[in-house]
């Protein structure tokens, strides 16, 4: 006859899943949950990290209650808990679409888009933004699908509750080579902002929205090193949040043809 022998485990204790000496520890005790934790906010701090957009002020380049994915290494990787560089990569380009911490509440986050650059003179009349002296061009779109996503709802986030879709129009702007949507609000007595004359690091920014933005033409240049990272595109938007819950989408309401939709 011949011997047999008969495998067997070494059952887990509870102090082995604490023992970081075993194998136990990093494969299905708690330093796997650490490393789970330890991945997670790397490649938030240093790579990727979700927002949810929750005004009309990049209307109708961004819907409220988008959800994007915002590139925070394509300018650089910073110091974490710091606005210093640990390496940079590139600078922002006009056209860009960039979350950065507001200046007056570095608690705060806002979404615009680059528009002026270091050196940039810009002045912006009657609904037109002009840069070293050169209207930017503006056209009819070719193409309505950016505001066909819009709803009279998206107005009246400003306490205004006869604002509507009606009272806007869509144009496309050529920022520097670069199409964009902008909207206008019909009938507006257009502002007048400007000359003014971007310092070095830092930029001059605008919504989309332009009649209904608080950008550089309120609280001044953005700088650089407020910058978080560049949207790049949609992964979840819906029309409404569930009650009390502000940044749940309401399931029966998500606007499922803007998923991986791209930020322009």
């Amino acid at each position: 006859m011949s011997d047999k022998k008969t495998a067997t485990t070494e059952k887990p204790n509870k102090w082995t899943s604490w023992d970081w000496k075993t194998k136990f520890f990093w494969t299905e005790g708690w330093g796997s949950m650490a490393l789970a934790i330890f991945v997670a906010l790397f490649i938030r701090w240093g790579f990727f990290e979700a927002y949810v957009i929750p005004s009309g002020s990049m209307l109708p380049s961004l819907l409220i209650h988008d959800h994007i994915f915002v590139n925070k290494s394509v300018y650089g990787i910073r110091v974490p808990f710091s606005e210093d560089w640990l390496m940079k990569f590139s600078d922002p380009k006009a056209g860009d679409v960039i979350v950065f911490k507001y200046p007056k509440d570095m608690s705060t986050f806002f979404i615009k888009r680059v528009v002026g650059l270091p050196g940039d003179k810009i002045y912006y009349e009657n609904g037109t933004l002009f840069i070293n002296d050169q209207p930017q061009e503006k056209k009819v779109p070719l193409s309505t699908k950016d505001f066909d996503w819009l709803r009279d709802e998206d107005f009246r986030g400003d306490g205004d509750p006869y604002d509507g879709k009606d009272n806007y129009v869509q144009f496309t702007e050529i920022l520097k080579d670069k199409p964009h949507s902008i909207l206008l609000r019909r009938g507006d007595v257009y502002d007048t902002f400007g000359p003014v004359t971007v310092p070095p690091d830092s930029l001059f920014v605008m919504g989309d929205n332009r009649n209904r933005s608080a950008d550089s033409r309120y609280w001044g240049f953005l700088p650089m090193k407020n910058i978080l990272g560049r949207a790049s595109m949609v992964w979840l938007s819906c029309e409404e949040t569930l009650p009390g819950i502000p940044f749940l989408c309401n399931p029966l309401t998500i606007r499922w043809k803007r998923f991986f939709h791209q930020v322009n």
